[in-house]
C-alpha cells in the first residue's frame, strides 16, 4: 500500500490516477488546507471506484502511525506542503513549521512503523538563480526564497537518513513547473483564493473570473523580458512517481522532472489564447520577491535511470487546462 500525503491536492490527485492505471493500491491523506474532499467524486468517475481518502495533518505523528499501520503502508509519496513562493516570503515561519516540521513528524512515524521507502516532492526552486542552463542535478543548491529553502532543508534531512540507515530508499524528485489537467477535464489545478501560479491565473482570466493577468516583470534577461520556466504536464509528472517506485534502489537519489524546454510567460499566454479561443488581457507589474529570470531542466538522468520522459507538449498542457476550467465553470 502506498500513502500519498497531500493526496487530494492538484498533484496528489493526478498521482492517484497514475497509480491506479498501473494497479498500485494507495491511500490518500490531506488536511484540505488547499484542496477539498470533494475530489473523491471526479476521481471515482475516472477510476471507477472511490479512493481511500483520510483527513489528517502530517504534523500529527500519532495519526500518521495509525494510518500507516491500519493500511499496511510500505511506500510514502510525500506531496503535502505549502508551495507559494510569494507567500513564503511574507510568512516564512508558517512555511518552515508546516513543510519541515511536518516532514520530520512523518519521518518519525515511518521510522516507528518500519517504513523506509519514500518518493519526495521537491522542487527546482532549490537551485535558486541558475549558474548554468539546462540545470543538472549536480547544480549547487541555493534557494532564493523560504519555500525553496524548506525543500532544500528536507532534502538534507532525507539524505542524512539514507546515510545513517543504508536500507532507506528515497527518490527525491525536483519538480519544475507542473501545469495542465487530466484529459477528462474532471481534475485539475483549482487553488483557493487568488492563484499564485501562472496557469490557473491565466485560466481564470480566460473564463472571465479575473479581469486581467498581472505579468510580474518584463525586464528579465530573457528573449521577451518575461520569466522563462520549464512547464511539465501534471500527468507526465504523476507518471514520474510511478517510474521512481518501479526503479527504486537503496539510498538517496535526485531526479529532475521537467521537459528540458523553457517557455516565457508571454509564450504561455499566447499558447493558452490559441487553446481557449479567448483573449487574455494582461498588464506588466513589478517583479515578485524571490523570482528568477530563467529555469529549465536537464531531465536526462530521469530518462536514463527511471526510463521516464515527458511526453505531453505545450498544446496539450493548455488544452487540458481549458477543458478543466470550462467544465468547472459550465463554459461550452
Amino acid at each position: 500500500m502506498i500513502l500519498v500525503t497531500g493526496g487530494a491536492g492538484y498533484i496528489g490527485s493526478h498521482i492517484a490516477v497514475a497509480l491506479h492505471e498501473v494497479g498500485h493500491e494507495f491511500v490518500l491523506l490531506d488536511n484540505f488546507s488547499n484542496s477539498s474532499p470533494s475530489v473523491s467524486l471526479p476521481l471515482q468517475k475516472i477510476m471507477g471506484n472511490a479512493p481511500r481518502l483520510i483527513e489528517g495533518d502530517i504534523r500529527d505523528r500519532d495519526m500518521l502511525e495509525r494510518v500507516i499501520q491500519q493500511h499496511a503502508v510500505t511506500w510514502v509519496i510525500h506531496c503535502a506542503g505549502l508551495k507559494a513562493v510569494g507567500e513564503s516570503v511574507t510568512e516564512p515561519l508558517r512555511y518552515f513549521e508546516n513543510n519541515v516540521v511536518g516532514t520530520v513528524r512523518l519521518l518519525e512515524a515511518m521510522t516507528s512503523c518500519g517504513v523506509k521507502k519514500m518518493v519526495f516532492s521537491s522542487s527546482a526552486t532549490v537551485y535558486g538563480d541558475p549558474i548554468e542552463l539546462p540545470i543538472p542535478e549536480s547544480h549547487p543548491v541555493s534557494p532564493t526564497n523560504p519555500y525553496g529553502a524548506t525543500k532544500a532543508q528536507i532534502e538534507v534531512i532525507l539524505a542524512s537518513i539514507c546515510h545513517a540507515q543504508p536500507d532507506w530508499s528515497v527518490a527525491n524528485l525536483r519538480y519544475f513547473n507542473p501545469v495542465g489537467a487530466h484529459h477528462s477535464g474532471l481534475i485539475g489545478e483549482n487553488p483557493r483564493g487568488f492563484p499564485n501560479n501562472l496557469m490557473p491565473y491565466v485560466a481564470r482570466v480566460a473564463a472571465g473570473q479575473l479581469k486581467e493577468l498581472n505579468v510580474f516583470g518584463n525586464d528579465y534577461d530573457t528573449p521577451d523580458g518575461t520569466g522563462v520556466r520549464d512547464y511539465i504536464h501534471v500527468m507526465d509528472l504523476a507518471e514520474g512517481h510511478v517510474a521512481a517506485i518501479d526503479a527504486a534502489t537503496r539510498g538517496f537519489h535526485k531526479f529532475n522532472l521537467g521537459t528540458g524546454q523553457g517557455y516565457s510567460v508571454l509564450q504561455m499566454v499566447a499558447a493558452f489564447e490559441k487553446a481557449s479561443g479567448q483573449e487574455i488581457p494582461k498588464r506588466f507589474v513589478a517583479r515578485r520577491n524571490g523570482d528568477i529570470a530563467s529555469c529549465f531542466a536537464d531531465p536526462s538522468k530521469a530518462e536514463q535511470v527511471l526510463k521516464w520522459v515527458a511526453k505531453r507538449g505545450l498544446a496539450e498542457m493548455c488544452e487540458s487546462t481549458w477543458r478543466y476550467q470550462s467544465l468547472a465553470n459550465g463554459i461550452r
